[in-house]
């Protein structure tokens, strides 16, 4: 009885540490890992053809797969509350250059003054759809601000 007992506490302490699996690189749906701060290579606006300027910093950046390929998913965050609009504009019109396909996070300032408060209120999130077609010669994805740049790898 003890032998049969000890054998299904080790069974199930093994079934619980598989459940890790999907945060692990052995899950094949993990397409990308985490993102990682990069160098900011400087942009005008008259290469992305965009008049808004970038947001000021790039906090977070997470590539979520789907059936049809993969949303980039961008937050952003300004220097005060009210910026509005944002988007994430391809560079090189939307081709990967050397396997890494580049974005600008470009965002409209407010209309009137408003204050800075906290971080939270002013974060902003933009996603932006790749097909799997678009996503087969790319091994990073990089998303710039004006401060500073994150990017994701396979």
């Amino acid at each position: 009885m003890t032998g049969r007992l000890i054998a299904t506490l080790m069974i199930l302490t093994i079934a619980v540490g598989c459940g890790r699996v999907a945060d692990s690189r052995l899950n094949p749906l993990n397409w990308f890992g985490s993102s990682r701060p990069v160098a900011v290579t400087p942009v005008t606006a008259s290469e992305t053809g965009d008049p808004r300027p970038l947001v000021d910093q790039v906090i977070a950046l997470r590539i979520d797969r789907n059936a049809g390929g993969a949303i980039i998913r961008a937050t952003g965050l300004p220097a005060q509350q009210g910026y509005w609009d944002g988007e994430l504009i391809a560079l090189n019109d939307g081709e990967p250059v050397n396997g890494v396909i580049e974005y600008r996070f470009h965002i409209k300032p407010p209309l009137t003054p408003t204050r800075v408060s906290t971080q939270q209120s002013r974060e902003v999130i933009v996603g932006q759809y790749l097909t799997r077609q678009e996503l087969d010669n790319v091994r990073e994805i990089r998303v710039s601000g004006a401060r500073n740049a994150r990017a994701v790898s396979r």
